[in-house]
């Protein structure tokens, strides 16, 4: 009987476990952007916007658009404050579906990928003013970072492997309940 308590202690641990790493997973999700997704609009935005559920850092090239025909917006200097991402952006190219495709990393270290998908109802036009800066430089993505936080020791590790760090505990609890099936079999043919 004690081993059946020490298993379902076991077990009540690693539930209690599962079900607070549960919100952690889904602490950096997108919660907003504009422009926002499925959004058709009359003209080419002049900035993006994005919204996360948490504080964000900036890796390289954090954010790209690309138009209906391939072609690359140009996108400025990306600044990101707290849990907001914001890039000025120089569309090109025509009218149709837009994809707008971004990279952060999260407090803890892991990289979120996402995509904003929208229409433009009009080919974007060229402006008489100066270009939006090429792309966010890699001694401005250092800075950003230096600015920020540090994340939590990443160990190299990507968000595949959280993955992994299911299917082991799926293992683990599927050991535990065979082998108190084995104890649980084996001592009621030893009472007989």
């Amino acid at each position: 009987m004690t081993i059946l308590r020490g298993a379902l202690c076991v077990l009540s641990a690693v539930f209690a476990v599962l079900l607070t790493a549960v919100p952690a997973v889904a602490q950096t999700a997108l919660t907003g952007s504009d422009p926002a997704e499925g959004a058709s609009l009359s003209s080419a935005p002049e900035k993006v916007t994005l919204t996360f559920a948490g504080a964000v850092s900036l890796p390289a090239d954090p954010i790209n658009v690309t138009g209906p025909d391939g072609s690359s917006w140009i996108v400025g200097t990306t600044t990101v404050t707290g849990a907001s991402v914001t890039a000025p952006v120089q569309a090109v190219g025509p009218s149709g579906p837009c994809t707008l495709n971004y990279t952060v990393i999260a407090d803890d270290g892991d990289e979120i990928k996402g995509s904003v998908r929208f229409t433009l109802t009009a080919a974007a036009t060229a402006t008489t003013g100066e270009a939006a800066p090429a792309t966010v430089s890699a001694a401005t993505a250092i800075a950003t970072a230096a600015a920020e936080p540090a994340p939590a020791a990443a160990g190299g590790a990507s968000s595949g492997t959280s993955g992994w760090v299911w299917v082991a505990i799926v293992v683990i609890v599927v050991g535990v309940l065979a082998g108190l099936g084995v104890l649980r079999t084996r001592r009621g043919a030893g009472r007989e």
